[in-house]
């Protein structure tokens, strides 16, 4: 069992001692599912990047905003939200630990969009 607010602490001493100003670790790995601390310094900044099919981020530590294309959502301590599905980035706001969970495939969506694909290629 991981204890969170340990993970968090290591991570945000991890990050103030990077040259970036932040760090991660994936600490859970179960098939699709992945859950990650993220640590970053205040005004560092992830670019924005894809998203998986499914995510939550929940702030264990200080502040963030989720940044994009929809404006972005600020974020506090203890608040979890929802990824956004379409690129977004991420900006601590304040010296900041993010729980990310994440679902890196869902298998009957991804079946579906095969069964679609070979009955649509059988019909030609």
């Amino acid at each position: 069992m991981d204890d969170l607010s340990a993970l968090a602490r290591q991570q945000l001493d991890d990050a103030r001692a990077s040259a970036h100003g932040r760090s991660g670790h994936l600490f859970l790995h179960d098939g699709p599912l992945r859950q990650s601390v993220i640590a970053m310094i205040a005004g560092t900044t992830l670019d924005e990047h894809n998203t998986p099919p499914a995510a939550s981020l929940q702030v264990l530590h200080g502040r963030v905003r989720v940044t994009g294309s929809g404006g972005g959502q600020e974020l506090t301590a203890g608040q979890v939200a929802m990824s956004p599905r379409e690129r977004n980035g991420l900006l601590a706001l304040d010296d900041a630990a993010v729980l990310l969970t994440a679902v890196t495939e869902i298998p009957d969506r991804d079946h579906r969009k095969a069964a679609t694909a070979t009955v649509g290629a059988a019909r030609k």
